[in-house]
């Protein structure tokens, strides 16, 4: 089975269908953006804190001064 290809046909379409696409505005993309951002931000504060106590005990069970 031979399927053709036609890019005229499709450029038509994908142009077809990325009219049809909903694009943010330009405040609710730096809203998500800030969003991201700061749970990122929220995220990285946490792990490092978890880390930081799990560090201490591994060193307290282990004997080693840190």
């Amino acid at each position: 089975m031979r399927v053709a290809i036609d890019p005229v046909r499709f450029v038509r379409e994908v142009r077809s269908e990325a009219a049809k696409v909903t694009w943010p505005s330009r405040k609710e993309t730096l809203v998500t953006t800030g969003l991201v951002v700061a749970m990122a931000t929220v995220a990285a504060i946490f792990f490092f804190i978890i880390d930081q106590i799990i560090g201490v005990g591994v060193r307290a069970l282990f004997g080693v001064a840190g």
